[in-house]
């Protein structure tokens, strides 16, 4: 047994679960699940702190191994804590306490208790780069292996919705055959809809000019990612509302950029800097006035249906966003 104690967390329910379903794979092995597992919380109880640390306290019965499921451990309160880094501290060699982070964030006092004496189990995919770790990740241990073309297909298909991945490898199993080589095209029939996608995909491609690209990421997030037309133009005017920002300003460089922003990033701000700076003060005036008459539109001014509307703006964004010459047409 590695640790006495682990915490899953991350920013994706899905993951999550998956995660602690395959630590108790793990820690409860050949074991009967019902004799050796307690599970205490979950979304529509409370988590009783009690009942927590008199299972972990109680040795087994009849079995080796207590293994301690606490969901949903976001709700712990800070009171909470104190009674739970004693039993952190000082487990039964028998017990192993597995709190399933969500629902809130998990006191950082028990946090730090745990990643001195247990282990730290962080899931968070909220970054392209940490999506692009955990599916690459997870398709090394795959029970099919998929080839460099699919995937590539598989991560773009998904996108954001990487809880679809472990029962669609589980279907490409169960139809090859376990450690079949799966290709791009063998693939394709198993992919279903396109999953969601971050909302920077919209606004890069309208910055790169890409109205088919960007009608299709629009489609994808208010599909498979449920945005609403009102939440789609909140995101488009911060965005432009960012380059009306930088538009003049007297910065050199991402950082200070930045700070103008009050972003946390370099890398952002000098995405938003580039830009600003490549459409220039009157098409970013341009796109200021299409995003207010779409967003009177949404609310009732031509009668048009909301999505409709914001397609047509997403449309016109990126047409404008091409270079030419004279001035930007409605």
């Amino acid at each position: 047994m590695s640790a006495s104690t682990y915490l899953v967390k991350g920013d994706d329910p899905s993951l999550v679960a998956q995660e602690v379903r395959a630590l108790l794979a793990e820690v409860v092995g050949e074991r009967d699940h019902a004799l050796v597992v307690e599970e205490i919380g979950g979304p529509a109880d409370d988590i009783d702190v009690g009942a927590v640390v008199d299972a972990c306290l109680t040795p087994p019965f009849l079995i080796d191994r207590r293994v301690v499921v606490v969901r949903d451990a976001g709700r712990l309160l800070a009171a909470d804590v104190p009674r739970l880094v004693e039993v952190v501290k000082d487990p039964l060699p028998s017990t192993v306490l597995i709190l399933a982070g969500g629902a809130g964030t998990v006191p950082a006092a028990l946090v730090k208790a745990i990643s001195v004496t247990g282990k730290v189990i962080d899931v968070a995919v909220s970054r392209p780069g940490d999506r692009k770790a955990w599916l690459h990740e997870h398709l090394r241990g795959a029970p099919v292996k998929l080839e460099p073309q699919a995937a590539q297909l598989l991560g773009a298909h998904v996108g954001e919705d990487l809880g679809r991945v472990e029962g669609l490898l589980g279907a490409l199993a169960a139809a090859y055959g376990q450690g079949a080589r799966i290709t791009a095209a063998e693939l394709q029939p198993y992919l279903g809809e396109a999953g969601n996608v971050a909302r920077y995909e919209l606004t890069d491609a309208i910055d790169r000019g890409e109205p088919a690209v960007a009608l299709a990421v629009l489609h994808r997030m208010t599909g498979a990612g449920g945005l609403s037309a009102v939440e789609v133009l909140f995101s488009l005017h911060r965005h432009y509302a960012n380059l009306l920002a930088l538009d003049g300003a007297m910065v050199s460089g991402g950082e200070e950029a930045a700070q103008v922003l009050s972003v946390p990033s370099a890398f952002v701000g000098k995405k938003a800097l580039e830009q600003s700076r490549r459409l220039g003060s009157a098409r970013i005036a341009h796109a200021m006035e299409l995003l207010a008459d779409a967003d009177l539109d949404v609310k009732g001014a031509t009668g048009l249906p909301p999505d409709l509307v914001v397609e047509i703006l997403v449309a016109r964004l990126a047409r404008q966003t091409r270079p030419r010459t004279g001035a930007p047409r409605r």
